[in-house]
């Protein structure tokens, strides 16, 4: 597939630079192309539509949506990077269209811990989905007018698009839980992918209620005001030692947490 691409790549770049008089073969190279790239789209969108109805049918059968989407593009993309965008992209496309058949107990887990209730947390984001659509019509006709009726398109699909992800993430927040399984410690938060911690890698959890500025060792999962509930592990996991969760009811959460893992609780000073 990437050597095909690159030859079409080669073909487009050679029509520019080759003058008309010295294209002898181009020219049916150039048709040829046109016939590669069609049949290159057909085979994504088969994948793609693979996928989808893998998905569909996952959740069907109540199984983890999580498993379903990252088992379901593994099959087709392998454990890469680029599985990871494609699986927060089909998360995406999930929950703004199949929403309704996701239920937070859908996930696997013997405890779930919501946040989605926590500082007006998803009242916000229906604040942020208002916003961006009154502003789209708006925006829409004073950059047609005033700028570029191709870039106000461009700009319009791009804020669509944010519009999809908003709304996904509204859906999303009070249907993937934060949960115990099992020895680890599971962290759905919104769209974005699961974070897996082992309960023996956890050094101490206990309350917190400050600001927690951006670090490359910490990971932040908060939406509105302050995290209060702060995780110390005991080996860094992708340079990450800290973790600040947001949650509904930190006390419960941090006492499930201690119990399993049998950790003693410490409290900020």
């Amino acid at each position: 597939m990437k050597a095909v691409v690159l030859v079409c790549l080669a073909i487009w770049v050679a029509s520019y630079i080759i003058p008309e008089q010295n294209k002898l073969l181009l020219n049916y190279l150039e048709s040829g192309r046109y016939l590669v790239m069609a049949a290159i789209l057909a085979l994504e969108v088969a994948a793609v539509m693979t996928v989808y109805f893998s998905i569909k049918v996952a959740i069907g059968k109540d199984e983890d949506p999580d498993i379903s989407i990252d088992s379901s593009v593994k099959r087709y993309l392998g454990d890469t990077v680029l599985a990871k965008i494609f699986s927060f992209e089909t998360r995406m496309w999930t929950f703004a269209f199949f929403a309704k058949r996701i239920k937070a107990g859908s996930f696997n887990g013997r405890q779930h811990f919501t946040y989605h209730q926590k500082d007006g947390a998803k009242s916000n984001l229906l604040g942020f989905i208002f916003l961006i659509a009154l502003e789209i019509p708006l925006t829409h006709l004073f950059l047609h007018f005033v700028w570029s009726p191709l870039g106000a398109n461009v700009i319009t699909l791009l804020t669509l698009a944010s519009l999809v992800f908003f709304v996904a993430e509204y859906r999303a927040v009070s249907r993937r839980p934060v949960s115990l399984i099992a020895n680890d410690l599971v962290i759905r938060y919104g769209l974005y992918n699961s974070l897996i911690i082992p309960l023996n890698n956890i050094a101490n959890v206990q309350p917190h209620d400050e600001y927690v500025a951006r670090a490359q060792h910490i990971k932040r999962y908060n939406y509105s005001g302050n995290p209060n509930v702060k995780i110390e592990l005991k080996v860094p996991q992708a340079a990450v030692e800290y973790i600040f969760i947001g949650l509904d009811n930190p006390d419960q959460f941090i006492s499930a947490v201690v119990d399993s893992a049998s950790l003693a609780p410490q409290c900020n000073n």
